[in-house]
């Protein structure tokens, strides 16, 4: 059973996906065992609390620089002995010291269709207005192994939503929350799990 520590940011929508996944036997081989949050008062701490998971607080503000903040992170994981960690999300890039350490070992969700609408400064909202204001007709999610390079690491599932007429960026957003983030982070985290994705020549290949 591989060890699952999740590392949050704010309200924990795929942290909540997550959880109810593992209860229903959706991720097969993994149990969450620890959420990491950047900030005090998140409320993905709350869904945690809830679900009888254990929690740490280690807040960015606190750490002057990324690299120190990663360093904390990263004696966090080794400590919780973390076998996967998943950035469901967490709104601080970590520095190579973790990336490296935990290489294919960390995953993240990014809600568009990488290579687009990706890299720095495409997070949240940013990702949405960006594919609107384009005029794409379709969009989604990837789930994506984490390298040193925002949003560049090894793709590992995606899938896509119709733009409608008249989309804004919170409706676009949450149609991709419900019909891809949250069906699909589970599914990616269930594969890690049971040793069903394999790296070759630096690309993620699954096998069902």
């Amino acid at each position: 059973m591989k060890n699952i520590v999740v590392l949050v940011s704010g309200g924990g929508t795929n942290l909540q996906a997550l959880i109810d996944a593992e209860k229903s036997g959706i991720i097969q081989g993994g149990k969450i065992t620890c959420v990491i949050s950047s900030k005090e008062g998140a409320y993905a701490l709350e869904r945690a609390k809830n679900s009888g998971i254990p929690s740490r607080v280690i807040p960015r503000k606190d750490y002057p620089d990324s690299v120190s903040y990663s360093r904390a992170i990263l004696a966090a994981l080794n400590e919780e002995k973390a076998d996967l960690v998943v950035l469901a999300g967490f709104m601080t890039i970590l520095d190579e010291c973790v990336t490296k350490e935990y290489a294919y070992k960390i995953i993240n969700v990014h809600p568009a269709l990488i290579p687009s609408f990706c890299g720095e400064g495409f997070y949240g909202l940013r990702v949405h207005e960006a594919a609107l204001a384009y005029g794409v007709k379709v969009s989604g999610a990837t789930i994506h192994f984490v390298n040193e390079k925002a949003d560049a690491g090894a793709i590992i599932l995606q899938g896509v939503v119709n733009v409608e007429n008249g989309d804004t960026p919170e409706v676009l957003q949450r149609r991709i929350m419900e019909n891809v983030e949250w069906k699909l982070l589970p599914k990616a985290v269930s594969l890690f799990c049971q040793d069903k994705i394999d790296i070759v020549d630096g690309k993620a290949v699954v096998r069902e």
